[in-house]
Order: structure tokens, then C-alpha cells, then sequence
């Protein structure tokens, strides 16, 4: 595991923050931190970069206690953005690059790749309040990843980048990723979740509600919804024999039951001839999901 956080408690004054939350992070994953406003995330992090520490419990950075070199091995991009808007690119770079530990010539090399990867090499000598928000986003990024980091923390990455350079960052992402770097990425669009992470954990109210694998959560919150469309007008009958939830002339949408086969519907269009179009099991979006397990534990 790359990370590993087990039993960590934070309280600020009176207000528990995180209640004894335990995680592990698999090495080479994106691994989601989901939680609405409030559940404890911001806190989560804190700690995990060591700017505080945890209350009750210990946190792991690849098999080791955090101390005072595991910042070096982190790369955090916050949702609030955290650059020095009078400084100059170049310098604000070279600044933040030397605070990772990189030497001079090393972080001379590393901003030389990034601005000609992402062919931004004139943008130098300007400085950081004269850049688009767009423009401040690649610089963001640049500095969090730049001493190549084992493990990279992304809050909300994508917030005010036009779809083009969405796409950029999200490609990058991947390649960092294939390379071997651990992403943790925290953010409230649920659909970037379900394309680009592979394990998540759910915070809400400061614990732990939900855990997993995508795929396996997804198998568990599942209601045996099944879709099929065809050529034709659907049978007449298709009420009496299923429970619909959605219908139109050529598609419908039921609910099987437990003790039915899963191709229940599909054998009963085939049996009075319908010609299948489509034939699908319908899984919940994970915003459903996330959606549901909110207000689970908002009753409990």
C-alpha cells in the first residue's frame, strides 16, 4: 500500500473532524476521496501532508510513519489555489521545486520539460497575475508534480479549465499514473469518479460510509434493472409478467426479481417474436450511489 491510514481521529476544539477513519490506498492506483462539504476530507489531507497531525491513530506513506521527509514524497494540488500571484512563473517554480528538494539544476531541468510539454515556454517571465485561471491551473499543476512525487493529491484538479485543457490534465494524469505515481483525487463530479478511479472511499460526517472497488460497489448497490429495445412495438402484456419502471413504444426498463434469471426479459421478447435491438443490465451511476449512502448515514 502506498498509503495507509488506520483509526486517525482529528478534533478541533469541541467538532470531531474525522472519527476513527481507516483506509488503505493500493501502490500504482487513482484511488477517489469523496465526501459532500463538511464530511472531513480537507482534514484527511491535512494530515496526510503532515501540515497537522492526527489526534488518535497513525498514517503510513509507503510502509512508513509520516514524518518529516514524507512531504518530499508528496505532490498536493489544493482546491484553493496556493500560488504567489506577483511572483514570475520561472521563479515561482524554481521556488517551489527547491522546497521539494530539488537541486537548482535538477528543478531547472524539470521546468524546462514541463514548459515545452506543455509548450508554454514564453510564459517565463510573466507573472502569475497576469495568467487566465486556466493558465494558473497548468502552472499549479506543474509545481505539484515536479520532483515526481510517489504520491499525488488532487482537490478538485480541473476546476476552471475549458474542456481542451481538461483533457490535457486528465491525459497527464494517466500518464503519471502508468509511470507508477499513486494519485488520491477528491472531487464532487461524480461521472470523473467513475472514469478515472479504480478504488474510492466515502467520508461523511467524519467516518468512513462507504469502501471499495468502482466495480464492486457498483455490483453491490445494483437493483436488477434490466433495459431492452427492439424493432418493433413491445408485447402488450409485458405489465402483467414484469415489474416496469420505464416504458415507451420499443424500449423498457423492469426490475427482476431475485429468483428470476437475469435474461428473464430477454427469453420472454424473444418467445413472442420481438427483434432485440439492445439488451442491458442497468448498474446505479455512482452519483446514485453516492447519493444514497449521503442519506443513509444522514438517518442513521
Amino acid at each position: 500500500m502506498i498509503l495507509s491510514i488506520q483509526n486517525v481521529v482529528k478534533q478541533y476544539n469541541k467538532y470531531l473532524a474525522v472519527d476513527h477513519v481507516s483506509f488503505d490506498v493500493p501502490k500504482g492506483s487513482v484511488f477517489g476521496l469523496l465526501g459532500p462539504n463538511g464530511a472531513g476530507k480537507t482534514s484527511l489531507i491535512r494530515m496526510i501532508t503532515t501540515i497537522t497531525g492526527p489526534d488518535e491513530g497513525q498514517i503510513f506513506l509507503d510502509g512508513e510513519k509520516l514524518n518529516s521527509r514524507s512531504p518530499e514524497q508528496i505532490g498536493y494540488m489544493p482546491e484553493e489555489r496556493g500560488l504567489y500571484k506577483k511572483m514570475k512563473v520561472g521563479e515561482h517554480l524554481m521556488y517551489l521545486a527547491q522546497l521539494k528538494g530539488l537541486s537548482e539544476a535538477a528543478a531547472r531541468k524539470e521546468i524546462g520539460y514541463w514548459f515545452e510539454k506543455f509548450d508554454i515556454q514564453d510564459w517565463s517571465s510573466k507573472k502569475i497575475e497576469d495568467l487566465s485561471k486556466g493558465m494558473q491551473q497548468k502552472i499549479q499543476f506543474i509545481a505539484t508534480i515536479i520532483h515526481k512525487p510517489k504520491l499525488l493529491i488532487l482537490d478538485e484538479p480541473f476546476t476552471g479549465l475549458d474542456p481542451i485543457n481538461t483533457n490535457l490534465i486528465k491525459d497527464e494524469i494517466a500518464q503519471l499514473n502508468k509511470s507508477g505515481i499513486s494519485i488520491i483525487f477528491s472531487t464532487h463530479r461524480m461521472e470523473q469518479v467513475e472514469e478515472m478511479c479504480e478504488h474510492i472511499v466515502l467520508i461523511n460526517h467524519g467516518k468512513n460510509v462507504l469502501y471499495g472497488e468502482v466495480k464492486e460497489i457498483k455490483n453491490t448497490y445494483k437493483q436488477n434493472l434490466y433495459r431492452a429495445e427492439t424493432q418493433d412495438a413491445l408485447p402488450l402484456d409485458i405489465a402483467d409478467h414484469f415489474q416496469v419502471k420505464e416504458i415507451s413504444d420499443k424500449a423498457v426498463t423492469v426490475q427482476i426479481a431475485e429468483e428470476q434469471k437475469n435474461n428473464q426479459l430477454l427469453e420472454f421478447l424473444m418467445h413472442r417474436g420481438a427483434r432485440i435491438v439492445r439488451y442491458e443490465e442497468i448498474l446505479p451511476t455512482f452519483n446514485e450511489i453516492f447519493i444514497r449512502r449521503v442519506q443513509e448515514t444522514v438517518a442513521l
